[in-house]
């Protein structure tokens, strides 16, 4: 049986990517529309693109409203800000949250409706040039064919799918991801570890797709220690984020599993955002995977060279958990409690959230499919 791989068209990668990506850039439009959030500009970013811009002559729109997960209403925004301000191609710069509310804005400047009629389907016509240029190590949007919206009315994070949402250019500055605090460092590194191990153990991993998730995994596990406890060390940020992207190629060809399901209904009723929802799951859900996937955790391990290679694969499946949650310990990651979470209103919200899971298709991707009652079991989990 044969395999679909894809990936960005063109990346630019690197230090100066950001600038010398305007090359590339010029090509894709006249006039573009920049979606970012309020932070982005207040802290520099934005001004630097602006700067490259006008020094290459493309005009440009700035559309800073994207500030947390995206909605609907951000996205009916952006359309209408891109429409009135004749634009011809799309930008965006921040974390994954600006690079997926750009590609749902390109795809309903070009798709009928509304952008909570195609939840779950396969987004039909191609979106304008779409840019992405991430400030964070982590989502791997930035490579995806994925983009996820929560409706506002439903409270449901809608994944919306489709190969045109994959941007027409990927720009890696690791530069850019200086900014991020240690907190986010730390949640955006652990999205993307979750990324490379779903990718690795799912039901649809391809021989390509496991080249980048097994790259991606071992350069997180080396450097993203480094990189949270020193912002400033560009040979960490290069390494974490080149495995961003490497991880979000090999997701968006073999999709996400289990965390990925149990992970939006946590970001879409109590507004965590995607990363943090991935990373306060991951350890308990490691322990699920487990069981069904002895023998790619066993590999791991041996590329990971946490065993020798007469371990057996029972022992060094073990171990690759252990040193896993071990690592997932020392950056500190926030527990539901310690992000404010009210226990009573999580518990009562149980059957709804693994009734959302099942259904965004994600945890069918698992070796081991979990039932209902096995979901429910491992989000009580999160508060031992």
């Amino acid at each position: 049986m044969s395999d679909l791989f894809l990936m960005p068209k063109s990346i630019v990668s690197g230090q100066d990517a950001l600038k010398e990506s305007m090359e590339h850039i010029k090509g894709l439009g006249k006039k573009a529309l920049i979606v970012t959030d309020e932070t982005m500009v207040k802290i520099g970013t934005v001004s630097k693109l602006e700067k490259a811009l006008n020094e290459n002559q493309i005009e440009f729109f700035v559309y800073d409203g994207v500030n947390g997960e995206p909605i609907d209403e951000m996205i009916d925004e952006g359309k209408r800000l891109y429409l009135e301000n004749n634009c011809d191609f799309l930008i965006a710069t921040g974390g994954g949250s600006p690079i997926d509310a750009m590609k749902a804005i390109g795809a309903m400047l070009t798709n009928e409706g509304n952008i909570v009629d195609y939840n779950g389907k396969v987004i039909p016509n191609p979106p304008p040039n779409l840019v992405a240029i991430p400030t964070t190590a982590g989502t791997g949007s930035e490579a995806t064919k994925f983009t996820i919206i929560t409706d506002s009315v439903d409270n449901i994070k809608m994944l919306l799918v489709g190969p045109d949402l994959i941007p027409t250019l990927s720009v890696i500055d690791p530069e850019l991801t200086t900014t991020a605090p240690p907190a986010v460092t730390a949640a955006t590194g652990v999205d993307a570890l979750t990324h490379a191990i779903e990718a690795f153990t799912s039901r649809k991993a391809q021989p390509m797709s496991d080249i980048f998730a097994i790259s991606a995994i071992k350069r997180i596990y080396n450097n993203i220690l480094p990189a949270y406890e020193d912002g400033n060390n560009i040979e960490s940020r290069n390494e974490m984020s080149l495995a961003a992207l490497e991880a979000g190629i090999a997701f968006s060809n073999a999709s996400v599993t289990i965390v990925h399901g149990m992970s939006r209904p946590i970001g879409a009723l109590f507004g965590i955002a995607h990363g943090l929802s991935n990373a306060i799951l991951l350890e308990e859900c490691l322990k699920f995977i487990k069981e069904g996937a002895v023998e790619e955790f066993a590999f791991l391990a041996r590329e990971l060279e946490l065993v020798d290679k007469n371990i057996d694969d029972t022992k060094a499946a073990d171990i690759f958990e252990e040193s896993i949650i071990d690592l997932i310990n020392k950056l500190n990651i926030q527990t539901l409690e310690e992000y404010g979470v009210d226990k009573e209103v999580f518990n009562d919200s149980l059957d709804k959230m693994a009734t959302d899971a099942l259904a965004s298709g994600s945890p069918g991707n698992t070796q081991r499919i979990p039932t209902k009652e096995d979901i429910i079991k491992i989000y009580k989990k999160l508060w031992v």
